[in-house]
């Protein structure tokens, strides 16, 4: 008897648990960054500080924007055609930038072969259920992340970055030189997105090919 009862409180529990986790096909991820800085660089900090991401997802389409003290950057991205353009405005300069689906590859290849290795720690971050993984990159380097199994998102490849993760990024940190950057999911909202949002513009953007950017550096 005590055998089948176990039996079925963990088919409870899987089915349950399987029943709670949410598909985000369209709706909006908020994440808010913070930044830790070397000696010296408390103004960067300043600039990066209180910066946002937002993500819009509707079907293959997917809108990443970042806005912080030095100016708005937003990646739109169709997985469907893996075609892409970045829209970049600081200090009154507006570039748009247009990537093919190699260019979209291109730029993302330091995420190529990404894996994510569970420590077995566990947290409450933003009100859900977390699991902490050592993200490591191909080059070597690692950084943390918290993520949930709670929530699905249809549209994996809106980030290179986790589109292997075995759910949704919550929290995670990422170093650059000095500075270490900390990003926090602050909203998910299963809301509808209007298709404007993965609208291209047409004018006031300067605009060059993900190769003749290239070519600047």
């Amino acid at each position: 008897m005590d055998k089948r009862l176990l039996i079925i409180g963990v088919a409870i529990f899987f089915f349950g648990s399987v029943k709670a986790q949410k598909t985000l096909s369209e709706g909006v991820l908020v994440y808010n960054m913070g930044v830790e800085t070397g000696a010296g660089e408390a103004s960067m900090a300043d600039m990066f500080d209180g910066a946002t991401t937002t993500v819009y997802l509707k079907g293959n389409m997917s809108r990443v924007e970042v806005v912080s003290g030095l100016g708005k950057e937003a990646t739109i991205h169709d997985a469907g055609t893996g075609k892409g353009v970045i829209l970049k405005d600081y200090s009154g300069q507006k570039l748009m930038i247009t990537m093919t689906p190699d260019d979209w590859e291109a730029n993302n290849k330091k995420y190529k072969g990404i894996s994510f290795e569970p420590t077995g720690e566990t947290a409450v971050i933003s009100g859900y259920n977390c699991r902490k993984a050592i993200a490591k990159m191909g080059n070597g380097s690692t950084f943390v992340v918290y993520y949930t199994e709670e929530v699905k998102v249809g549209n994996s490849s809106y980030d290179p970055q986790f589109k292997n993760l075995p759910g949704l990024a919550v929290q995670y940190e990422m170093t650059s030189g000095k500075r270490k950057f900390k990003f926090t999911l602050s909203k998910i909202g299963f809301e509808q997105v209007p298709v404007s949002k993965f609208d291209i513009p047409t004018s006031g953007y300067r605009v060059m090919t993900y190769q003749e950017t290239k070519s600047l550096n």
